[in-house]
């Protein structure tokens, strides 16, 4: 699918992995939406690349519609990209065996409503503008990609709810995939294992700290690019014969109980 003149919407699109997507976006000529919580960094980036920033926060469906008003302004929406996401880690149950100190249900809740429910709430939103555009000479009028995690297969201990949001996104692929088909839109799923992202700071710490975790990989050992996991993205975006998969992005890796 050519996206050169179209309108995209990137979620989480402030910083990291969101930030790649939308300059390799932008790149090939799409006018791409930031939508993002981060109003300076997100403000900045679409200046950057020449597109428009919305101040999102995927659980406030009407701040989706914003966004997606906004990107029907810029062109044919023909791209969403759901990358937003938090994580969260904690045990399952306490050391002192109490209940307060069971795991943080509402912090589980946080995770799933932001991570899963969120991407869905963008899917449906988006997938309905983009069913009221022209088809291309294909049929295809779109393209989704969500972001998953290896968690959604490798959980470690603490990431019960990480794990569960992330391989709900994974578990919707298909079905969604099977429902979009019918309006010509394509959905794809991103898996990505340890890549460097501003989360683990910066400075000589820092970079031992990721040359450490590197070690885990398969091959190469070290931490993925944000741009090279970007590159998948939009390979998932472009490439019209790819539907309804999860790709795993992550040099190899299986990651240990902890």
């Amino acid at each position: 699918m050519d996206i050169n003149g179209v309108s995209a919407i990137v979620t989480g699109g402030a910083s990291g992995i969101g930030a790649a997507v939308c300059r390799q976006l932008a790149e090939r000529g799409a006018k791409v939406v930031v939508a993002d919580l981060q109003e300076d960094k997100g403000a900045a980036l679409a200046e950057e690349i020449g597109g428009a920033f919305v101040k999102v926060d995927v659980t406030a469906t009407d701040e989706i519609v914003a966004a997606v008003e906004k990107a029907k302004e810029l062109g044919p929406l023909r791209v969403l990209v759901n990358s937003a996401g938090i994580g969260w880690a904690q045990r399952t149950v306490g050391r002192d065996g109490t209940y307060e100190s069971a795991a943080d249900i509402d912090a589980f809740k946080k995770v799933v409503a932001i991570n899963l429910v969120g991407t869905f709430d963008c899917i449906r939103l988006a997938a309905t503008a983009m069913g009221q555009t022209e088809p291309l000479e294909s049929g295809e009028r779109g393209a989704i990609v969500n972001m998953a995690s290896v968690a959604a297969f490798d959980g470690q201990i603490g990431q019960a709810s990480y794990s569960a949001s992330k391989g709900g996104v994974v578990g919707m692929t298909l079905p969604v995939a099977r429902d979009l088909a019918a309006v010509g839109i394509r959905v794809n799923t991103v898996a990505p294992g340890l890549i460097d992202t501003p989360i683990y700071g910066e400075g000589p710490d820092s970079e031992a700290f990721k040359a450490k975790l590197g070690e885990s990989v398969l091959f190469p050992k070290r931490l993925g690019s944000a741009d090279e996991l970007a590159s998948m993205v939009t390979e998932a975006v472009t490439n019209s014969y790819l539907n309804a998969e999860t790709i795993r992005l992550d040099g190899g890796i299986r990651m240990p109980p902890k």
